[in-house]
């Protein structure tokens, strides 16, 4: 079969080849899965540059998200049939026409979801939506969250508004406004404009903004946090941006700001089965009912991985970009 390999670790669209290699055979608890397709996310190109936490064996394969046809069961597999089709959220390898999992943790996808949709359904999302089910706000309450225009930005302001919760979106252009206002999601502010501080106060009528997301890192770590009221949670979710949070000492004593970290992996994977399931159907109630919405920018086929991990980082990308075998 063929795969998406690298050899090195560096910018993968330096490092990015298509190799041919040997099929795997589904051991005892697993299945083989013909790829259907898979979105790039950051974390993927990040695992390719030797930048994350997972950091894998070289040559190594990529992608960790995908949907596919079930092709062959492992010994002792009776929950899934030849010819289902399933979606992953955290197989490590994806980028390949088949990989093998472990039956178990594999999600049935329903007939009336597209392949467009099941391929991104688990990793971002239930990311998103993992994050605010564990921040646990009540209905009413306001949330601040940067790089609103990016993956997680979108699907937070969805499925919260579907929770009751209020949102307030930072970009860093005023492009990035009308952008996510085709989409329907508003309440977004630019922080490349003048007073956009005063413009985040007229949007919450001066209401307390209890939580902030930070996906940005660097100095927009120490503005989202300046926004945060007395005894508010800073969310640090990912760093597009820098490594480093520059963030005001007198923010984080005088109003006794608490940073904490969120990491979906881990969230996942010490999530009883009961929660997962639950959250899973509230994911398929929301595409089904619409009010989530998970559009494609691009897709590509494996040999253009290369530029697809470009087109990933590309300013105004309106959706995922996705790889196809």
């Amino acid at each position: 079969m063929r795969a998406v390999i690298h050899h090195q670790f560096g910018e993968p669209e330096d490092v990015l080849t298509v190799e041919t290699v040997d099929t795997p055979e589904p051991g005892e608890g697993e299945v083989r899965v013909r790829t259907v397709l898979s979105p790039i996310h950051n974390h993927d190109l990040w695992t390719i540059r030797g930048t994350y936490g997972f950091k894998p064996e070289l040559p190594a394969r990529a992608g960790t998200e995908a949907v596919g046809v079930v092709d062959a069961l492992g010994d002792g597999v009776t929950s899934l049939q030849v010819g289902q089709r399933v979606a992953t959220g955290g197989t490590f390898g994806v980028w390949a026409e088949f990989f093998t999992a472990k039956a178990a943790t594999l999600i049935p996808v329903p007939d009336g979801i597209t392949d467009e949709v099941a391929s991104q359904l688990v990793s971002m999302p239930f990311s998103a939506l993992s994050l605010l089910d564990t921040i646990d706000l009540a209905p009413g309450d306001w949330l601040v969250q940067n790089a609103a225009n990016g993956a997680v930005g979108r699907l937070v302001a969805q499925l919260a508004a579907a929770r009751g919760l209020n949102v307030v979106g930072l970009v860093r252009r005023e492009a990035g406004v009308a952008e996510l206002s085709v989409q329907g999601i508003g309440n977004i502010v630019a922080t490349d404009q003048d007073g956009w501080r005063d413009r985040v106060a007229d949007i919450t009528a001066g209401a307390p903004i209890t939580t902030a997301v930070d996906s940005v890192g660097g100095e927009a770590s120490g503005d989202i946090a300046s926004l945060l009221a007395n005894n508010g949670t800073l969310v640090v979710f990912g760093a597009m941006d820098s490594p480093t949070m520059r963030i005001s000492s007198g923010t984080v004593i005088f109003n006794n700001v608490t940073v904490t970290g969120f990491w979906g992996s881990t969230v996942m994977g010490s999530m009883s089965a009961d929660k997962r399931a639950a959250l899973l159907g509230e994911l398929v109630t929301r595409v089904s009912e619409g009010s989530l919405t998970l559009p494609v920018e691009a897709t590509y086929s494996f040999d253009e991985s290369r530029a697809a991990s470009a087109a990933n980082f590309a300013p105004g990308r309106a959706g995922k970009v996705l790889l196809r075998p």
